[in-house]
């Protein structure tokens, strides 16, 4: 069972980081953001070419990853969703804009790097053994650096100006705006920050798993689950949404090897919303 709960919180650590961008952007604009699993799939490919052939090292790596998806996130906000959020009154149209965003991003992957499926050399190799768990150091490195960067993104939540005024935006946008907050200015900064979170995600994951084109869909799958457990656009919920959905996971393909484990998810989830249609975090209060 230690094993089971450590893969548990090695998936739950990486999901909680992906989930962040998608509720932050939703808290931001009420925008859901369709292509946040292609842009996970984008920042893995990034470090794919960076780390894994440029041979450059692996922090470079995930900078320009990082790097990499916060322009694009900007580029999203400034080009797409500001112009269609300035001329349109119906959310709808927000909605059809980043489903088609998702499969231009899809399409992109598929042209520029094809359907393979990529891998890189380990970061860091070798295994600890406690008490008859194994934890591979890659993967410990993977929870390590995801709770880091968990934790710089709520203290710049908390702390900074720009943090403050994006929890501003969060909890009433109009009135954030009567205040003097620069509400466009800062919803780029919000496009920018979730897209980069979204990029370090896919950046970790490379180096375990490898990537591939067609990883994006059913990641923004398990991103809109685990932001309904939490609570959409709440940050804590996010958080909790994410863990919560690696652990279940990781229990389910050990009791269910054979692969009812997301049927089953998904029959819990109707039950889960039924009951707390708000999710464990209630309703959003940025």
């Amino acid at each position: 069972m230690g094993q089971v709960l450590f893969n548990g919180l090695y998936t739950g650590a990486q999901y909680a980081l992906i989930a962040l961008g998608l509720t932050l952007i939703f808290s931001l604009m009420n925008v859901l953001n369709f292509a946040h699993g292609q842009l996970y799939v984008l920042g893995g490919f990034v470090t794919y070419y960076v780390y894994g052939r440029m041979k450059l090292p692996f922090p470079v790596a995930l900078v320009a990853s990082a790097l990499t998806l916060a322009l694009i996130g900007y580029l999203f906000q400034t080009l797409l969703f500001r112009p269609v959020m300035r001329r349109s009154v119906r959310d709808e149209s927000t909605m059809l804009l980043s489903a088609g965003t998702a499969t231009m991003v899809e399409s992109l992957v598929l042209i520029f790097f094809g359907e393979k499926h990529r891998g890189v050399p380990a970061v860091i190799s070798g295994v600890y053994q406690i008490e008859g768990v194994f934890l591979p150091k890659g993967r410990l490195l993977v929870i390590g650096l995801s709770f880091l960067f968990i934790a710089v993104f709520i203290l710049f939540m908390r702390y900074t100006r720009p943090g403050r005024a994006l929890r501003a935006m969060a909890q009433d946008a109009e009135t954030a705006c009567l205040m003097g907050v620069d509400t466009e200015r800062y919803a780029i900064l919000g496009w920018a920050l979730a897209a980069m979170l979204a990029g370090i995600a896919g950046a970790m994951l490379v180096p375990i798993s490898g990537v591939n084109s067609g990883l994006g869909n059913w990641i923004s799958i398990k991103t809109f689950i685990m932001v309904m457990i939490g609570g959409a656009g709440v940050v804590s919920g996010a958080i909790a949404g994410g863990l919560a959905l690696g652990m279940i996971e990781s229990l389910g393909y050990h009791f269910f090897p054979g692969g009812e484990t997301y049927l089953i998810i998904f029959a819990g989830l109707i039950v889960f919303l039924a009951v707390r249609p708000n999710g464990l975090m209630g309703k959003a209060v940025g």
